[in-house]
Order: C-alpha cells, then structure tokens, then sequence
C-alpha cells in the first residue's frame, strides 16, 4: 500500500468483492455491491473509488483491454490485521484479552463455536508450551 493507506469502509466493501471474485471489471465489482447491500450502487460511485483506490495502491488495474481490470493489490489476511491491531490499539487500549472478552460477553456463542473457540486456545496454548520448552533446552 502507498503511505500505508488503509482502506476505507466503502473502500473495504470493494476489496472484499475482489477477494471473492478476483480480477473484476467495475461493472462486476458495482453488480455484486448492490447484491449485497440490497440497493442501488451508482456505477459511476463506484468507478470513482476503486479509481481512487488505485492511486493509493489499494488495486491494481489491467487497462490493456478496451474494459479495465481490477485486481487488490493488498491481501486479504494482511489487511484484516492491521485493521484488527489498530482496531484493539485504539479501543481496547492494546488488550486482545479485553476484545475477545467483550466480544464473546456481548454476543450468545452456540456450542459448535464455543468449542471451535476451545480447540483454537488449547492449539495457542500448546504452540506455547512448545516454545516454552524449547526455549528451556536452548538455555541449558
């Protein structure tokens, strides 16, 4: 991304299309956002910001061809932490254990996620005794 821009919350609509569909014309991109949103979405509006995004590096775009191509240009599971650790940085005062808190406090879990919560601790958990354990046969 040029300047470490982030995306904005339209901008972010738009790369979540291209990352599900892949390389895409505006028209494609504006279809699928009024799918999804259950309203119109200009095209015009549309062309403008992924334009936009594409002076800030956000999306890469084909023009060889008569209908301009567009692809992200930044990857999905990178820009989700970054908007997750600012997102923890400015809210949560840093403390991942206060979101997830919070989270699962204000929202009713059912028991297939409550135990795929369980699985993903006790994997964290052993990664870190795994480490711990390393560390204490390299320190000896």
């Amino acid at each position: 991304m040029k300047n470490n821009a982030k995306p904005t919350e339209s901008e972010l609509e738009i790369l979540q299309v291209l990352w599900e569909l892949g390389a895409s014309t505006v028209r494609t991109v504006n279809d699928e956002l009024c799918k999804r949103k259950e309203a119109e979405v200009g095209y015009t509006t549309t062309l403008k910001q992924m334009q936009i995004m594409h002076e800030k590096g956000l999306v890469s775009r084909n023009d060889e061809a008569k209908t301009h191509i567009f692809s992200a240009a930044i990857a999905e599971s990178e820009t989700k932490k970054q908007l997750l650790d600012r997102f923890v940085d400015h809210v949560f005062r840093g403390s991942a254990t206060s979101l997830v808190m919070q989270a699962l406090g204000g929202k009713k879990s059912n028991a297939d996620e409550i135990s795929e919560i369980r699985r993903f601790l006790d994997e964290m958990e052993n990664k870190q005794k795994g480490n711990d354990n390393a560390n204490e046969k390299g320190g000896k």
